[in-house]
């Protein structure tokens, strides 16, 4: 019989403090706690806020999590934690929490790239079949992925400029929406889908990367214009219109580039990650996609940060043999190409030299 296996997870990259208990195969907890609510005022995250939020929050979700699970901390065989990319101040809380249980209880460290994570999500919904396709979509990242096995990630296409999301959020503050700003477009094109979109210009980029910072700021100089000439507001009809307009026009960009590569790379399988994979327009393309390939969308309350999807990539590093040490550092910048075994990410080693 083999061993037990439970891990404990943890996730601060940005404006979520999170922890969850994989045991086995089994998810006992998930506890998050969101900052959405403290950011808004300012119109995104605040740095230095989330990391306080952190701080004051780090403790409890782990006790939560693992009073949800029905765990005790002598049970846990291995802590994971986001490493990066993320806020620097964010990933410190996180990784340092983590560090301290895992001398405690001196069990291995495992370092995740945050955005394997949302990768690995998909992982609640079904099995990777490769070679596959993963367009992770969010606030920071727009990245089109070739995986040809676990843990093998090459990045084929990535914005040029500004991420999905990023871009999202700026039209959504210019029509005079709340943050987050694709949260509320998404909202309003649910609730209307009578209203039909109008042309955009459609950004001409080289090969399966994207771009979207000259568009949104073609959106933004039209919005600017109507408002000079209107006496300042846009009528509601002219700013759902703008958020039809604008959803079909980011997501078209980004779905038409992941099916290019799919077929070129001969993929038998396209999975979407990231906070952005909650958009309904975005999962109805890939859900149309069926007909022409496998497809894997993660569950809805696995889209925004969280810490099971940082365990469900733990098990795979911990599969291939590779762990931390309590040198592991943050990484703000970590780039996911050559994840986990390029020899560029300290702290990273195999688990049977553990020391």
């Amino acid at each position: 019989m083999s061993e037990r296996r439970c891990i404990l997870a943890i996730e601060s990259s940005c404006d979520e403090t999170a922890a969850a208990v994989l045991d086995g195969d089994q998810l006992k907890s998930n506890i998050i706690s969101t900052q959405i609510k403290e950011h808004q005022k300012y119109g995104g995250v605040y740095p230095e806020l989330a990391s306080r939020l952190h701080l004051q929050n780090v403790a409890s979700v782990v006790f939560m999590a693992l009073e949800k699970a029905g765990v005790k901390p002598a049970e846990l065989t291995h802590v994971a934690v986001t490493a990066g990319p993320g806020l620097p101040g964010a990933l410190q809380v996180g990784v340092v929490a983590a560090k301290t249980i895992a001398a405690f209880l001196d069990i291995p460290l495992i370092g995740v790239h945050h955005l394997a994570g949302h990768i690995y999500a998909n992982e609640y919904a079904g099995d990777f079949h490769f070679p596959a396709i993963a367009c992770l979509a969010s606030g920071g990242n727009s990245e089109i992925i070739l995986m040809r096995k676990h843990l093998d990630f090459s990045i084929v296409g990535q914005t040029l400029d500004d991420a999905i999301g990023e871009a999202f959020d700026k039209v959504a503050r210019e029509i005079g929406l709340p943050y987050p700003g694709g949260v509320y477009i998404d909202r309003l094109v649910k609730s209307n889908p009578q209203v039909a979109p109008f042309p955009l210009p459609k950004p001409k980029v080289a090969g399966y990367n994207l771009s979207y910072s000259g568009l949104k700021s073609h959106i933004i100089r039209m919005v600017e214009r109507e408002r000079a000439a209107s006496g300042g507001q846009l009528s509601e009809q002219r700013v759902v219109e703008y958020a039809v307009s604008v959803e079909r026009a980011f997501v078209d960009q980004f779905i038409d580039k992941a099916i290019r590569a799919a077929e070129d790379f001969q993929a038998k399988q396209i999975v979407i990650g990231g906070g952005v994979s909650a958009n309904s327009y975005l999962r109805a393309r890939v859900q149309a996609l069926t007909d022409r390939f496998e497809v894997l969308i993660p569950p809805m309350w696995c889209t925004t940060d969280n810490a099971s999807m940082i365990a469900k990539a733990a098990s795979h590093l911990i599969d291939a043999g590779y762990g931390s040490d309590l040198s592991l550092p943050t990484d703000p910048g970590m780039d996911l190409d050559g994840f986990p075994f390029s020899g560029e990410f300290p702290g990273t080693y195999p688990l049977a030299d553990r020391r």
